[in-house]
């Protein structure tokens, strides 16, 4: 039983009440601990405590799910150290948001990845698939979107929204454009001609950074958002490979990729001025941007909407919220205790604690107490 290996390693238990050990003086104390052992039973759903405690009861079982490449690598993580800890399977396809979606309301996965929340029509479809309750959103990885450049001898850059919109408007064509330079100051920018990259195919990551210049640069970006590119010029590759491999191989090449692939494939990201002091991608500058987020759900249905223009100090609002979309009530039982069992582990300190080594950013604490909240009432 779980909660008879985790009492005898001296760790609190899910409800939060403090292990007993036992001493020479512990006889009436070991009753105890063997009376609440029973009363705990062997249960093998309980998510982990509203203080993010990672060493709650595992879930075992078999799950599957689908959705968000955007989510891919920190989905991956989270699967195989779940799978490690307490022997759970959880499988995942990263097909894309609206495959995740699709598989979800037609009662193929047990939940959905998706970096965006459901539109009116699916969230109607998805809630008739729970039936006994609502089909809910989860925010369980934050994605900062990276300014990913190559330009011989420049190592640090510092862009602005404005300059961001107009290069990729194809407003500026060298490197050195005073409007650039002026971001700059003690750095030797060249005379490179500037060559952008964009994806060529829909992408989530070009939706995300179109309402984000739209938002924090409306004067100079006038193409509106969606996941198909629509500004004039620049050159296309299909995904996020063909980007790096891009930007890799151009002298003054300049474009956009999640955190991951800039971390993974040690590209130079810019720090962008949002209008408060150049800001780096940190755990700290994305969770300040998330944490001002617009909470637009209700009850145990968490969703988030950034606020693109945000101009806090310290702030990267440059980013992406992915979430877990399932259901409150009305999972099969089996299905129900290993989703509340992963995404409970997913939440908590250790599950979070995964995020940062491979490019994304940990949920901050505002928002992940009632993530956690959330998680612990599906049944």
């Amino acid at each position: 039983m779980a909660g008879s290996r985790l009492a005898t390693a001296g760790i609190v238990n899910p409800e939060g009440t403090p292990d007993v050990k036992l001493d020479r003086y512990g006889a009436i104390a070991g009753l105890a601990l063997v009376s609440a052992v029973a009363l705990t039973g062997c249960a093998t759903d309980k998510a982990p405590a509203a203080s993010g405690d990672s060493k709650s009861d595992c879930a075992t079982g078999q799950i599957s799910a689908s959705g968000s490449t955007a989510q891919k690598s920190a989905v991956a993580e989270w699967t195989t150290a779940y799978g490690q800890k307490c022997g759970a399977n959880v499988t995942y396809d990263a097909q894309g948001s609206g495959q995740g979606i699709k598989d979800f309301t037609a009662g193929k996965v047990a939940f959905a990845g998706s970096d965006s929340s459901l539109k009116p029509e699916e969230q109607t479809a998805a809630d008739a698939r729970c039936k006994t309750g609502k089909a809910i959103h989860l925010p369980l990885v934050a994605g900062p979107i990276a300014i990913v450049y190559n330009i011989k001898g420049v190592d640090k850059l510092t862009l602005t929204p404005t300059v961001i919109a107009q290069i990729f408007a194809g407003k500026l064509t060298k490197w050195n454009d005073p409007a650039i330079a002026a971001a700059n100051s003690g750095v030797t920018l060249p005379a490179t001609t500037i060559t952008t990259f964009h994806r060529s195919k829909d992408s989530g990551t070009t939706d995300n950074l179109a309402k984000f210049l739209g938002a924090a640069a409306s004067a100079d970006w006038t193409f509106g958002a969606g996941k198909a590119w629509k500004a004039p010029g620049g050159q296309g590759a299909p995904d996020s490979a063909g980007i790096v491999s891009a930007v890799n191989g151009t002298d003054g090449a300049v474009s956009y990729v999640d955190n991951p692939d800039a971390k993974k494939n040690n590209l130079k990201a810019a720090s962008i001025d949002f209008g408060s002091g150049p800001v780096a991608i940190t755990d700290a500058s994305v969770g300040k941007a998330v944490a001002a987020a617009e909470k637009t759900g209700s009850g145990d249905d968490i969703k988030l909407s950034l606020k693109y223009d945000l101009k806090d100090a310290g702030a990267y609002p440059l980013a992406l919220v992915t979430y877990e979309i399932t259901c409150a009530k009305g999972l099969p039982a089996d299905q129900a205790k290993v989703v509340k069992g992963f995404l409970g582990w997913v939440a908590s300190d250790e599950g979070q604690a995964k995020l940062s080594p491979i490019g994304y950013s940990p949920i901050p604490a505002e928002v992940l107490t009632d993530v956690r909240k959330s998680i612990a009432a599906i049944s």
